[in-house]
């Protein structure tokens, strides 16, 4: 099992890594909208959305992964009404690449943004 840390998305701010591989798979931690250096983006759930995306690509690659290769993304969002904002920001990110994907709306998240995404992907061996 390795652990991933990079500076280049925000640190873990509790008990847990920004991602771990196992057998070739990378598990993320749920990336919210902070910037690496911690500090919260404003904005709506489309704004908030791309730095959450800029986060994963950065620990996807220093997993070795990319977001063409993730098999699996699960979406946390705040108000079931962003739905179809969110998914023009997914749509962007993944282009043609099509993950499975689970989104369900929670009724908060860490310090209130409006999205959180975690992903399952292959490391590329």
């Amino acid at each position: 099992m390795l652990q991933v840390q990079t500076k280049n998305a925000p640190q873990a701010i509790g008990p847990y890594s920004q991602g771990i591989v196992v057998n070739n798979l990378f598990y993320s931690s749920g990336q919210i909208p902070l910037r690496p250096d911690g500090t919260l983006v404003e904005g709506d759930v489309q704004v908030q959305a791309t730095q959450v995306f800029e986060n994963l690509k950065a620990v996807l690659e220093e997993a070795g992964a990319s977001l063409n290769t993730v098999v699996k993304a699960t979406v946390f969002i705040k108000d079931m009404n962003d739905f179809a904002a969110l998914n023009e920001v997914y749509g962007d990110y993944f282009g043609d690449h099509k993950p499975a994907r689970s989104c369900v709306e929670v009724a908060r998240l860490p310090k209130d943004v409006l999205v959180e995404i975690e992903v399952i992907a292959l490391v590329k061996g």
